[in-house]
């Protein structure tokens, strides 16, 4: 993913995006096997933006949104407890017991999530942050999701500068790993 324009538009063209990818999932019966191969896609995807406002977006909201902290704070919360989900859900088979639960509640949670960013977080920001500081998040954003991660990592810091040190080199041993085991590739 990587679309251009600002911040806000980049992670809403992202939220459509893993929308569209849990539309897939939610179209093919259970057990099926490409219900997991959607579950990496959208794993992959959503670690990638996840990893991108906790190094950009989240500290941009606690500078200029009146608030900020308390909204990043909750933010940080929801990818969090994703993030655990995405976890546990890493190490299931699409037939296995746990599966279809652990997709319904990431679901759940991500689209949860989705609606109040989209609701409350973007507008706060768009009305407190000028256009080229939002045009410049953007591209931070595209940038930090080329070298993010794309596994969860629970235990991974979430805020500056720690995260910011710590994804370059975790994503590139992720990417790795993806592309020595196919993890999130069709055939």
């Amino acid at each position: 993913m990587g679309h251009g324009g600002n911040v806000i538009d980049e992670l809403v063209t992202d939220h459509r995006e893993v929308e569209e990818m849990f539309g897939k999932i939610e179209a093919l019966p259970p057990g099926h096997k490409d219900r997991k191969l959607y579950a990496d896609q959208v794993t992959i995807e959503l670690v990638r933006h996840s990893v991108a406002e906790e190094a950009y977006l989240y500290p941009a909201v606690r500078k200029h949104v009146a608030g900020g902290d308390e909204l990043a704070d909750q933010e940080l919360q929801d990818h969090a407890t994703a993030e655990r989900i995405m976890k546990d859900l890493e190490g299931c088979d699409p037939g296995d017991a746990d599966f279809d639960r652990l997709v319904g509640m990431l679901m759940s949670e991500i689209r949860s999530h989705i609606a109040d960013e989209e609701e409350n977080l973007f507008p706060a920001l768009r009305q407190a942050c000028p256009a080229d500081a939002l045009d410049e998040l953007g591209e931070k954003v595209r940038s930090a999701k080329k070298t993010a991660p794309t596994r969860p990592h629970p235990a991974a810091p979430d805020k500056p500068p720690a995260n910011k040190l710590l994804a370059p080199g975790t994503g590139m041993v992720d990417r790795l790993r993806d592309a020595l085991t196919g993890r999130g590739k069709s055939g």
